[in-house]
Parts: structure tokens; sequence; C-alpha cells
């Protein structure tokens, strides 16, 4: 959630759901100082990765409504946030949101991966869509990294 609040805070700032990604750089890092300039633009990247972000031509996009996010006063956001996720962690989040124990997720989606001699990424889609949980997404990521 927080890599929302920190996405959304340039757009708030300026009011709008475009802007050049200069601005939003100048945003995050001089204006808010909570990330050098290229921390900023790695956010960016992240972002993006996470479609919270789009580009249209030199403008970035918000793909969700920044006005409806509440940035807390004291907010800072960690630099964990320039830390993307790989696919097996995103998969491994929506499963233990769903009521699964980390533990046993992880043990049960290593034996998957084993007895069907799959990717970790792919045990774990077949794990969590076979306890009805959403990752096409995340499936479509995990095929996309089959591929190169």
């Amino acid at each position: 959630m927080s890599l929302r609040i920190a996405v959304a805070a340039p757009f708030q700032q300026n009011g709008r759901k475009r802007m050049r990604e200069s601005e939003f750089v100048v945003a995050l890092s001089l204006d808010r100082d909570w990330f050098s300039p290229d921390q900023a633009k790695r956010l960016v990247d992240i972002a993006s990765g996470q479609r919270l972000l789009s580009h249209d031509g030199d403008k970035l996009v918000a793909e969700f409504d920044p006005a409806e996010v509440e940035i807390p006063d004291e907010f800072q956001p960690d630099e964990s946030l320039l830390q993307e996720q790989s696919t097996f962690e995103k998969v491994l989040d929506k499963i233990v949101a769903h009521g699964t124990t980390k533990q046993t997720a992880v043990a049960e989606v290593n034996e998957l991966q084993r007895s069907a001699a799959l990717s970790v990424e792919a045990a774990a889609v077949v794990y969590a869509r076979r306890k009805g949980i959403d990752v096409s997404s995340e499936a479509e990521e995990a095929l996309s990294d089959l591929k190169t």
C-alpha cells in the first residue's frame, strides 16, 4: 500500500492524473525529499511493473485515482519500495493474504514444484489457483519470465 501512496503523492500535489516523468521525479526527490532522482526513476519502473503507472508518450498516467489515496501527514516511504518483488513473492503474498500461513504455503509450493517438476513461480501460481486465488497477472509474468 505504501507504493500506491508514494505514487499518488506527486499526482495529488499537481492535481491531475497525468504528468511528465521529470515532474514526477522532481516531486518525489526535490519537493518531498523522499528519494534521490535515480531512486524516483526506479520507483517509476516498479510502479509501472505493478500497473500503477503507464506511459503515454513523455507522460506518466496514474492507473488509479490518486485523489482517493490518503497520504498520512507523517508518511515517509521506506526504501524497500525500491526492491521489486519477484513473481513468487507476489503470489506468496496473495496466498498468505487469503489465510494460509507463509510457512505452510512455502512448504506446499516447494513440494508441488518438486513433484511436478515446475519452476517455483509456476508451482506458486498452480497452488494459488487450486485455492481459488486470482493470480492472473502473476501467471502472465511467470510465463513471460520463462520465455526470456
